[in-house]
């Protein structure tokens, strides 16, 4: 899309009153990245421990004194044991789709996932846009995995190097 017709799609939002439908939150993630990262700072899910998601079954928040860089974003962890377990496995445990959310990667879009709403099936990390998706995925995720599969090649394609 040409930034002209971006800008008019976001005056558009703005003037009729859903700016945050259109945008979502002010720390919105990149969309044309591999990588789901805030635009601004460059860290990825939203600085919370991919490894922690694992160990302590939940989203804890990392902290600036725990990072690393791969894959062209900054990962933030709780405690240096999980960075380094990331680090030895970041296929593991770097989220599935670089942070998209694979129930609208299987309907042919790519949207950030927050990583408030997680799952994680055949032990990977699955990040959601929202909680409906989330729970639609672990009631099936085998059908949503076999979709995405089909589309995100192509989708990919899209996002930048």
């Amino acid at each position: 899309m040409r930034p002209g017709i971006a800008l008019i799609g976001l005056l558009v939002c703005m003037l009729s009153g859903i700016w945050i439908l259109c945008v979502g939150s002010p720390a919105q993630a990149a969309t044309t990245e591999r990588i789901v990262v805030n635009r601004f700072s460059g860290v990825a899910i939203e600085g919370f421990d991919p490894v922690a998601y694992f160990v302590a079954g939940t989203a804890v928040q990392g902290t600036a004194e725990y990072e690393a860089n791969l894959w062209g974003a900054v990962w933030r962890f709780r405690n240096e044991g999980n960075r380094a377990s990331f680090l030895a496995h970041p296929e593991v445990y770097g989220p599935q789709f670089g942070g998209y959310d694979p129930v609208d990667i299987a309907r042919g879009v790519i949207i950030a996932g927050n990583p408030r709403f997680f799952a994680i099936a055949a032990q990977r990390l699955y990040l959601f846009s929202r909680e409906a998706n989330r729970d639609g995925f672990a009631a099936n995720p085998e059908r949503f995995l076999y979709e995405v599969g089909k589309r995100w090649p192509a989708l990919q394609d899209k996002l930048s190097q």
